[in-house]
């Protein structure tokens, strides 16, 4: 029996693969569950250059999305213990569940295939080679789609952080930036005459420009406590923000806790694994453990918040860069900046968080179509160098 670590410890024999084996040993690979087959498909490459063959796999879910086929055709033989749409027959049967609720998860299904050529491609290169067109089609968590498809079809990887204590100054820059990003993050608790009555006004300027609303809230507390952050109050932050931010310091209660909550049914985590400040106590264990726990829970998790690119091998999370500003390495408080060009080049960024350079500029919108062109222009760049 051999065993495939994740990542190779930094101690101990310091293999991917443990266990006892020779050359040549034939290996059957045990799953858990196939949605893709990527992660089958990079156990048998790492099976492989240790000198093991694999060409059989048995998996107890198959997602039936596409997984199966697309390892048939490198080679890799999967035996399924059970589907979704057989374990959900079964559910109804014993009145765990009802048929609207196997509907759903039927037209989800259909909607969610694999693109196999897209995700052939995603594994034989990393992120920073890939446009965000093919990374929208490897992309499982559904608001991380949406906004590699908005980035594309915008040419943006502008989120503009709406730092304003004024209702009416908050939809007047979403009007005016809204043409030229694909985010727009709010510190919604920071704004002094806050109504409900903003929340749609604020929908209907992100549907007519095509952006993502992003409520930069850093949830970090007890399951009970975030789920009432997350859904209750004043702001009922679920209702209308598809992002929010989270940080993954009291473990993985707050992931469940935001996926399980009543809200959009479409939504999203960033977690915060590095940060601009500095002076900061966020070290490199952290990011890493951060990292691991976002890859657990990918239909859920959009993205790291980070500041280096930490997950070369995974296109289908987003590198969220704050700190983003043209000409000013650092303000007068703590915040640490970055210019443009190398947070997209050198540190691997997807999408720049940009928040004074625009907000305090004479004319936002010229300010905002300025960082649009010159954070993708140095996109272009990167995936034309790569």
């Amino acid at each position: 029996m051999v065993m495939r670590r994740k990542e190779a410890k930094d101690y101990g024999t310091k293999k991917m693969i443990e266990g006892v084996f020779k050359t040549g040993d034939n290996c059957l690979i045990i799953e858990d569950v196939i949605t893709s087959g990527s992660s089958i498909l990079e156990t048998v490459d790492d099976l492989t250059a240790e000198g093991i063959k694999c060409s059989e796999a048995v998996v107890l879910l198959n997602r039936e999305q596409g997984g199966t086929e697309f390892l048939k055709q490198n080679g890799i033989n999967v035996h399924s213990l059970l589907n979704l749409t057989d374990l959900m027959r079964y559910l109804q049967e014993e009145g765990c569940v009802d048929q609207k609720t196997v509907n759903k998860v039927s037209d989800y299904l259909q909607t969610t295939q694999i693109d196999q050529k897209a995700l052939a491609k995603s594994l034989s290169k990393d992120r920073l080679h890939l446009s965000f067109a093919e990374r929208a089609k490897v992309a499982k968590n559904p608001v991380a789609a949406q906004l590699f498809q908005i980035m594309a079809t915008k040419e943006t990887t502008l989120c503009l952080a709406a730092d304003v204590t004024d209702a009416t100054a908050l939809l007047n820059l979403a009007e005016q930036a809204g043409p030229h990003i694909c985010a727009l993050k709010t510190h919604i608790d920071i704004v002094d005459d806050f109504h409900r009555n903003l929340i749609t006004p604020l929908q209907e300027i992100a549907k007519r420009h095509n952006f993502v609303l992003f409520e930069d809230r850093k949830f970090c507390d007890i399951g009970k406590t975030i789920e009432l952050q997350y859904s209750k109050g004043m702001y009922k932050i679920s209702s209308w923000a598809q992002l929010v931010t989270a940080h993954a310091l009291l473990g993985k209660g707050v992931l469940d806790v935001i996926k399980k909550a009543e809200g959009l049914e479409k939504r999203g985590v960033f977690l915060l694994a590095e940060a601009s400040c500095s002076g900061t106590l966020i070290d490199a264990k952290y990011s890493k453990s951060t990292l691991k726990m976002a890859e657990e829970y990918p239909d859920l998790v959009t993205g790291i918040v980070c500041q280096s690119p930490m997950f070369l091998n995974n296109p289908g999370l987003i590198q969220l860069t704050p700190g983003v500003q043209i000409d000013i390495k650092a303000d007068d408080v703590d915040q640490q900046y970055n210019s443009p060009e190398s947070v997209v080049i050198e540190k691997g960024c997807d999408i720049a968080v940009v928040g004074r350079g625009i907000t305090k500029a004479a004319d936002t919108a010229v300010a905002a179509e300025k960082y649009k062109k010159i954070l993708w222009d140095a996109y272009l760049q990167r995936i034309k160098k790569n």
